[in-house]
């Protein structure tokens, strides 16, 4: 994957962003203003650099409702996607919300199917010491998904889903977490979801860009894991922050060498340089 070119990402001018918070837009910490080496204000400038030019801001992210909801408040996101693509939500009065369950068909929520099928116990179970559930974060109010960590290939992991008969689920990697735990034999540790099949980041902004009759080539996606990265198919253009140099050919992803907050104003200012002729 190439780092980001010096020219503009886009050939039309940007017209909505939609923006990953946890790793990318936030800190450690889920702060705005929090990098590894420091306090950096560069985020908010580029936040309020995308209001200037009157570009849509929506926020796109694995957590609940409410809380994407309040983080979009702050920032001021018109628009939101919640709990890795289940609920696309307009922040209009009153509020507008889409619900994107793929594979599930009711009753109740895809939550409360999970917990009766007892799927995320045999995930914890054929992956125990790898994997736990993301607590405190994990005990939140959830609609959609189940939030795990740990270290597991989430290829192999749907499939052992599906050979135990989970055929309407999959496990989703939504990036590294900061920090290590004790409870886990793991080098390093990710955000898992167990969402229902055909939930994702993607075809959330698919319905959004649909919804509000944007086309791709003016839209754009930052991200720092795969579950971002497969917004690519949806924008005209995807920058995962803080990225190594990938085997990922698409030529419309591209890579910062800052991570979260510096390198989510390294995307929005080459995104919103001014197309060329």
């Amino acid at each position: 994957m190439p780092a980001l070119p010096v020219g503009p990402l886009l050939s039309s001018p940007l017209k909505a962003l939609y923006a990953d918070l946890d790793g990318t837009l936030a800190g450690p910490g889920g702060s705005l203003y929090a990098t590894a080496d420091g306090p950096s204000s560069r985020g908010a400038e580029a936040l309020a650099a995308l209001h200037r030019a009157s570009v849509l801001l929506v926020l796109v992210s694995g957590r609940t409702r409410s809380q994407v909801r309040e983080a979009a408040r702050l920032v001021g996101a018109r628009s939101f996607i919640a709990e890795l693509g289940a609920f696309v939500v307009d922040r209009t009065d009153p509020e507008t919300v889409t619900a994107n369950f793929g594979a599930f068909r009711g009753p109740g929520s895809p939550f409360q199917a999970m917990a009766r099928s007892g799927a995320g116990a045999y995930l914890l179970e054929r992956y125990a010491g790898r994997l736990e559930p993301h607590t405190p974060w994990a005990l939140e109010d959830r609609e959609a998904t189940m939030l795990l960590r740990g270290l597991i290939d989430e290829r192999e992991a749907t499939l052992d889903l599906e050979r135990a008969g989970y055929r309407w689920l999959e496990v989703c990697d939504n990036g590294r977490i900061s920090r290590t735990y004790g409870s886990l034999d793991v080098p390093e540790v990710h955000a898992y979801h167990l969402v229902p099949r055909g939930v994702s980041k993607a075809s959330a902004v698919r319905l959004h860009r649909q919804r509000h009759g944007l086309a791709m080539g003016e839209t754009a996606a930052v991200g720092d894991s795969p579950s971002d990265l497969q917004m690519t198919s949806e924008v005209g253009a995807m920058v995962l922050v803080g990225s190594r140099p990938g085997d990922d050919d698409d030529p419309k992803a591209f890579r910062t060498e800052a991570p979260a907050v510096d390198g989510f104003a390294d995307a929005a200012g080459a995104l919103l340089a001014p197309a060329g002729p």
